[in-house]
């Protein structure tokens, strides 16, 4: 091992740094930028478990990946044990190095149907689906999920025993609440408590948004991995700065020129993967994580929702980052 590097069930993980899988976000280009940026593990967006054993075409195409990507999790999400153990088997076959099953998202349209943070409200179909993917797999098995449903409910304290029982490799914890939402801050001290009682690796994740938030995670729970979210959009630096820091390593803020360099080459594979016509539209919100709080941004979007022609904006990405290097905007001194 390097001193940084942990196994999960005998995949070797170089790093602690871990990519959380975000829907509509982590996609393959997104995975594919923060990998080159040093993460030790991406996890494709959240595959419907139904979706996969109908051969849903937009379910398939969540699990488009490329060699680069390895070791590499898909993180699997559903309420039925038959469809998820299809699933999960199916994955494996796909060449999954690890299987996620998600037990944390909060979102609506995910828990009306018993999935995700549900799940935290019924121990015993935990229970049902752990036995049967693990039993359905050989790749190492995780899960994410947060400290319960609320204060007092489905709390993951309670659950580790039985986690631990199915075989369960790995366990990543959000530190809030599945009613807190992404409201409040995330609680640290619930994902010590994990630490001191899980058997084995816990991965810790929760208003992750700085480097320096990596290295206070990680020493202040005894976590073998970090897994950042949201602080990654727009931002894949993250990534190689917190692995800076993690080696006791300097470390540069991205400047203009590696802004554009990142963002032309996300827009580049979005036009790839989808279509320049559709990716125009969704890179909209791409972009907007890339200039966030930087100058002339505003006016940057603003343009940028009046194009429908990918050439034009590719155009408009280059003449608006050239413009930050050249101190044209305002504020662009203190860059």
């Amino acid at each position: 091992m390097n001193g940084l590097a942990f196994e999960i069930g005998g995949v070797r993980l170089e790093n602690p740094l871990v990519m959380a899988p975000m829907a509509g976000i982590t996609d393959r280009p997104f995975r594919l930028l923060v990998k080159e940026q040093g993460a030790a593990l991406t996890v494709t967006e959240m595959v419907s478990a139904a979706g996969l054993c109908q051969n849903g075409a937009k379910t398939l195409k969540l699990l488009a990946t490329g060699p680069w990507e390895r070791p590499r999790a898909v993180q699997i999400f559903g309420a039925n044990p038959a469809w998820m153990c299809e699933a999960a088997a199916r994955v494996e076959a796909m060449g999954a190095d690890i299987v996620d099953v998600n037990m944390g998202c909060p979102a609506r349209k995910v828990v009306r149907h018993g999935s995700g943070a549900a799940l935290l409200k019924d121990f015993s179909l935990i229970r049902d689906i752990l036995t049967r993917v693990r039993k359905a797999i050989r790749v190492p098995l995780t899960v994410k999920t947060r400290c319960g449903w609320s204060p007092g409910r489905g709390d993951v304290l309670d659950l580790l025993p039985l986690l631990a029982d199915c075989g369960v490799d790995a366990l990543t914890i959000h530190g809030r609440y599945a009613n807190q939402g992404f409201g409040g801050r995330a609680d640290w001290d619930i994902i010590s408590r994990v630490v001191e009682n899980f058997p084995g690796p816990v991965i810790g994740n929760g208003d992750v948004t700085r480097p320096e938030h990596v290295l206070t995670l990680q020493k202040s729970t005894g976590c073998a991995g970090v897994m950042i979210g949201r602080g990654a959009l727009g931002n894949p630096w993250i990534f190689s700065q917190s692995l800076a820091l993690l080696q006791g390593r300097s470390f540069d803020s991205p400047g203009p020129a590696d802004r554009l360099a990142v963002a032309k080459a996300h827009a580049g594979m979005m036009g790839e993967k989808v279509g320049r016509d559709r990716a125009v539209y969704m890179l909209r919100s791409v972009l907007m994580w890339y200039t966030k709080g930087l100058p002339g941004a505003a006016a940057f979007r603003g343009s940028i929702n009046q194009t429908r022609d990918f050439d034009e904006l590719m155009v408009m990405i280059d003449r608006y980052f050239d413009g930050l290097s050249a101190g044209e905007f305002p504020e662009a001194a203190a860059l």
